[in-house]
């Protein structure tokens, strides 16, 4: 068995795609519009589908928004410098929501991003 991808549910697909794959530098890897269902997939990652897992952007054409609920935690990503992330997301319209810096009562460092769906990712450094 293996992880293949994550499911999110978006309101604005081209705003999600923006923001996954110029904000945080991911690949559109496929997307097919489903007209009779009335809803389109988008995957999104940054290597091929079967070298590792991925992101499914379900974009429901009559839905207008959604409730992201107390259960949804985060998806984590690693990247080379965390501090320096956070400056390129910030750069490129993205907004941090916990800024880079250790993590209560430890000393991993990581800071926290939200999409315009308001799903939190975290980034974690390398050397985490």
């Amino acid at each position: 068995m293996r992880l293949l991808h994550t499911m999110l549910r978006v309101v604005d697909l081209e705003k999600s795609l923006a923001f996954y794959t110029q904000v945080l530098g991911m690949q559109l890897l496929r997307r097919k519009d489903y007209p009779e269902g009335r809803f389109t997939l988008a995957f999104v990652g940054y290597g091929a589908e079967h070298e590792g897992a991925v992101i499914e952007l379900t974009h429901n054409w009559d839905t207008s928004s959604y409730e992201l609920g107390n259960a949804y935690g985060h998806i984590a990503l690693e990247v080379d410098d965390v501090y320096q992330a956070c400056e390129r997301i910030k750069a490129a319209g993205g907004k941090v929501t916990r800024e880079a810096g250790p993590m209560k009562h430890g000393t991993t460092i990581l800071a926290f991003v939200e999409d315009p769906d308001g799903y939190k990712i975290e980034l974690l450094g390398t050397k985490s």
